[in-house]
């Protein structure tokens, strides 16, 4: 079995702590409110909205919970073209849409160099930022993609735990993704990660360890959401480990919002699945600062289901923008204007 090589931190009283906090019967709603003050504090009362285009459903990797994984025979893989990636990009500024997120399988059905071209297309010919989330690459890729504009990356490492990341990713090791973290922030890249909420196998203080995890990357964005058992994935039949306490899923985002003060923070999809129609906004209420609709072409966002209960996938994108622009405006928030970059600064690009 591959060890980690890489210390993360001591288990300390920061884990205690946060594992306090996590486990408090009473409170919570103090809580909720300490995340939300700082959240207001730091990052405004913008909630900038990150489009998601879901580019490709290809993917090489097994990793148990996921509904892409190689192994799923009952996905119908498919992978868009750069017309069509460019013919979306231009209608999300017409919707308030500051920044297309390319999302993808680890082995994508558009090589490097077209991924290239499909960045310098939308630098050139759109306002969006842009971010790539299509898992681990080597440091000359990352590279590569940032000198054809590439402002973020997105690279979630699920756990902080060694032994459980090895049992749910047979492709590859919590090491390695974190040496991509390492190489995306090294290279000046704004970095994104975080974390599922109540993994099968997760303890308390597991929970506690990613989010000291997040701390320690000095993450410019962190996404995180409940775990949702896919039925067709070996976890399957699995429960969230919190499944009867999903208060644990908004203290654990409060928690995040409360040790990471200045990074973006999103209200995920799957708060809305497991919460349907108020999940995301109780998220915006307790910590997080961004919303990412799904701008997948209708017809296959069906074939892009990580896990079931995904939202909003018979809306166009005009439909799905107006919901978003009126649920932030309901809980009293503003839609923000410019791109959201990282708002951490003195980054040493190399």
């Amino acid at each position: 079995m591959r060890k980690n090589r890489i210390i993360l931190f001591d288990k300390d009283e920061r884990t205690k702590a946060i594992s306090m906090l996590l486990t408090k019967g009473d409170g919570i709603e103090g809580i909720y409110r300490e995340a939300d003050d700082i959240r207001k504090q730091n990052m405004g009362d913008e909630v900038y909205i990150r489009g998601i285009i879901e580019f490709s459903s290809i993917c090489a990797n097994d990793c148990l919970y996921c509904g892409i994984r190689a192994s799923n025979m009952s996905v119908n893989r498919y992978a868009m073209n750069a017309d069509e990636i460019l013919d979306i990009a231009r209608t999300m500024e017409s919707v308030q849409q500051t920044t297309v997120v390319l999302q993808s399988g680890e082995t994508p059905g558009i090589n490097d160099d077209e991924i290239g071209a499909i960045i310098r297309r939308i630098k050139h010919e759109t306002n969006l930022a842009v971010t790539l989330s299509v898992g681990n690459r080597p440091y000359k890729t990352y590279k590569y993609w940032r000198d054809c504009g590439m402002d973020r990356y997105l690279l979630r490492f699920e756990t902080s735990d060694s032994d459980l990341f090895e049992r749910l990713h047979p492709d590859c090791s919590l090491d390695e993704r974190l040496e991509c973290l390492y190489a995306l922030k090294k290279l000046g890249i704004q970095t994104g990660s975080g974390f599922m909420i109540g993994l099968p196998g997760e303890t308390i203080d597991i929970l506690a360890d990613n989010i000291l995890l997040c701390r320690k990357l000095d993450l410019d964005m962190i996404g995180i959401g409940p775990f949702i058992p896919h039925p067709d994935t070996p976890l399957g039949r699995e429960k969230n480990a919190y499944e009867g306490d999903e208060d644990m899923f908004f203290k654990a985002l409060s928690v995040l919002r409360i040790f990471n003060p200045d990074a973006h923070i999103p209200a995920t999809t799957a708060f809305d699945a497991v919460f349907p129609g108020v999940g995301r906004n109780l998220a915006l209420q307790r910590g997080a600062n961004i919303f990412m609709p799904n701008n997948t072409p209708v017809e296959l966002r069906k074939d892009y289901i990580l896990y079931p209960g995904k939202p909003c996938v018979d809306e166009s994108i005009e439909q799905y923008a107006r919901s978003v622009l009126m649920r932030i405006e309901s809980i009293g928030r503003i839609t923000g204007k410019g791109h959201g970059h990282s708002i951490k600064r003195n980054r040493d690009i190399e």
